[in-house]
């Protein structure tokens, strides 16, 4: 990969940045100041304004563009990753989705029948090029979810990375990274549907929409607990 940031300027097919509504969000979201205060204020639009739903699954295009998850108001994490990425790229902020396996275990046990697993394969986040390197930011869990559920909501300050918590605020395990793919330029749809289609044949085997709620599954599950 080229190690030029200006490569992770352009829109991609994906991370369509230059995307009309994207770019209005963008610039309405960001705000004045330096690279750096724009990119937080993003962040915190893309993590709280558009709602995590693994649900969304899904590996059609037109279902994970930035632009479609914008319009829809939520998505799983790779689709959130991808809209960061395109609202940074819209206000001239370098910006890579990067991929990795991850075993999340805020998760409802109806989901992980479906995914037959409890590892996340190809969970997304954001790369964002500020003060002369890439910081890694992970917009997925929106504040509501995380005071829902006892998980410490992530905060991203611009300066040191931001990935998910080991452990939530009742010290249980929250988020275990196992392996990460690195990032690239674009949703790699071809890589996408390779892995999802090895690791989740279940989930993919399934309705063509999934539909599901799943905190209304993990409040219940814990109640007949």
């Amino acid at each position: 990969m080229s190690p030029d940031p200006r490569d992770y300027l352009p829109p991609g097919d994906l991370i369509d940045s230059d995307h009309a509504d994207v770019r209005t969000f963008a610039c309405d979201r960001a705000g004045d100041g330096d690279d750096r205060q724009r990119a937080v204020r993003l962040y915190y639009a893309v993590r709280d304004e558009i709602r995590y739903d693994p649900y969304k699954f899904s590996l059609d295009p037109a279902h994970l563009r930035a632009s479609a998850t914008l319009a829809a108001g939520s998505g799983y994490c790779v689709p959130k990753a991808g809209l960061l990425a395109a609202c940074a790229r819209a206000i001239g902020i370098p910006a890579r989705i990067g991929l990795a396996d991850v075993k999340n275990h805020l998760a409802s046990q109806r989901l992980v029948a479906l995914m037959q697993t409890d590892i996340f394969y190809f969970h997304g986040y954001t790369e964002l090029w500020l003060d002369g390197r890439w910081i890694k930011a992970t917009p997925v869990f929106n504040i509501e979810l995380c005071e829902r559920f006892g998980v410490k909501a992530l905060e991203f300050d611009g300066r040191e990375d931001a990935l998910m918590h080991e452990f939530d605020t009742s010290g249980h395990r929250h988020m275990q990274y196992l392996t990460d793919h690195g990032p690239r330029a674009d949703l790699p749809l071809a890589e996408l549907e390779a892995v999802y289609r090895k690791h989740y044949p279940g989930l993919l085997a399934g309705p063509v929409e999934l539909k599901g709620d799943m905190a209304a599954e993990i409040e219940q599950e814990r109640a007949r607990s």
